[in-house]
């Protein structure tokens, strides 16, 4: 891979400024479209619908064999379902089944923490047979339910849950919020981010211990010079705070040399090599030097790196997704559908996933829900833009 220690400069495109009914009637009627006219045309047809849901989601991930699952964390509301699989119909399924599932806010005394879905943040195919959970259990991200943070794993032929890792006060403390996951391709380590307190949190996969790394260094902090604007206004809560949120989005590339991450209130993209962070006898004063600022973005929630290490990059304050490559970076597809997209995942056909939260229009921000339009899409990338249509796993 090559060095990407660049500073971005971001490459505006011109996008979906076109109402789509109107270009199809341009065309019908013979009248030439401009050029940026059917870029917006072409661009609205490589976002597709793949289903919609009654409640928030956040992460998706699709198997090695093109099986889709998403969650749903409980935030601003109770949840039914936390975990889900996406039938071919857009129906979904409470997955591994509903006992799982069986948490409820009201029901907290009842159910066990430890065996149960409490506050799902993130599902990843791991590409060797298995989908894992990310519950950070922390319901509203507020207080952490004691026994409840784990990295849970399925077993896809059986549908079963294989293993439980569970995490204590040391990996998971009051205040932390393990945001997403990726995994070594060799399978022996997870690497999840902490939104929360802001921490890197590598997990022996052999062993199921975990431990924080650069906790509470700079780079998995929040930038205090960084405001989040969305639909022209700055982002901020009813009390007027703005939101501060810490290290999030997390991609490894294919040979699983580099992890990559960036604060959610930030623009500056981050790697480590993953040996400085599986070197347990590495203290923190000689981990943190190996970090490199890879470029200058914005505020951006999931990361994805593709077959040619393409970056991309969740552009929540433009309802877009951008892509990091060769030192620039340019707009893939942008449409107002997109209201904060959150995480992708990759198909084994090389197309891309992503889901649209809608994080801004909650009552984080209002009084009530504004828009409740979940949506989980597909982008069909061109295979130039993808370098591959292998399993996912080889992308992690």
């Amino acid at each position: 891979m090559q060095r990407l220690l660049i500073s971005a400069a971001l490459v505006p495109v011109a996008l979906l400024f076109l109402n789509p009914a109107v270009a199809q009637t341009r065309q019908r009627q013979g009248e030439p479209l401009a050029g940026q006219q059917r870029a917006a045309a072409t661009q609205q047809d490589h976002l597709v619908p793949v289903a919609t849901f009654q409640q928030q989601v956040t992460g998706v991930t699709v198997s090695e064999d093109g099986r889709i699952f998403v969650n749903f964390p409980r935030w601003t509301e109770d949840v039914a379902v936390s975990v889900a699989e996406v039938m071919k119909d857009g129906s979904i399924r409470p997955y591994p089944d509903a006992e799982w599932n069986a948490w409820r806010n009201a029901r907290m005394s009842e159910v066990s923490p430890n065996d149960h879905f409490v506050c799902v943040q993130s599902v990843v195919s791991d590409g060797r047979g298995s989908v894992w959970v990310l519950d950070p259990a922390a319901p509203n991200t507020e207080r952490v339910v004691k026994d409840g943070p784990k990295l849970v794993q399925i077993d896809l032929a059986s549908n079963q849950v294989k293993r439980v890792i569970g995490f204590d006060e040391t990996v998971a403390p009051q205040s932390s919020y393990l945001n997403d996951v990726r995994f070594s391709p060799d399978g022996k380590w997870a690497y999840v981010t902490d939104s929360g307190k802001g921490a890197i949190v590598v997990v022996d996969l052999a062993t199921g211990q975990g431990r924080r790394v650069l906790d509470g260094h700079p780079s998995t902090q929040f930038e205090k010079d960084v405001t989040i604007v969305i639909d022209g206004r700055e982002l901020r809560r009813p009390d007027g705070r703005q939101p501060m949120f810490n290290s999030d989005g997390i991609a490894l590339d294919g040979r699983g040399e580099y992890l990559y991450w960036q604060a959610l209130t930030g623009k500056t993209l981050y790697r480590i090599p993953t040996a400085a962070l599986v070197d347990v006898n590495a203290k923190a004063d000689q981990i943190a030097p190996r970090i490199e600022k890879v470029a200058t973005t914005e505020p951006v929630d999931g990361l994805w790196i593709d077959g040619q290490d393409r970056i991309y990059l969740s552009s929540l304050q433009d309802n877009a997704v951008k892509v990091l490559a060769e030192g620039r970076i340019t707009t893939l597809v942008q449409d107002s559908r997109l209201r904060w997209p959150d995480t992708f995942a990759q198909g084994p056909d090389g197309a891309i996933y992503v889901t649209a939260s809608h994080i801004q229009d909650s009552p984080w921000f209002h009084k009530d829900w504004v828009r409740k339009d979940f949506s989980l899409f597909r982008i069909a990338v061109p295979q130039e833009a993808t370098g591959s249509t292998a399993p996912a796993q080889p992308r992690r």
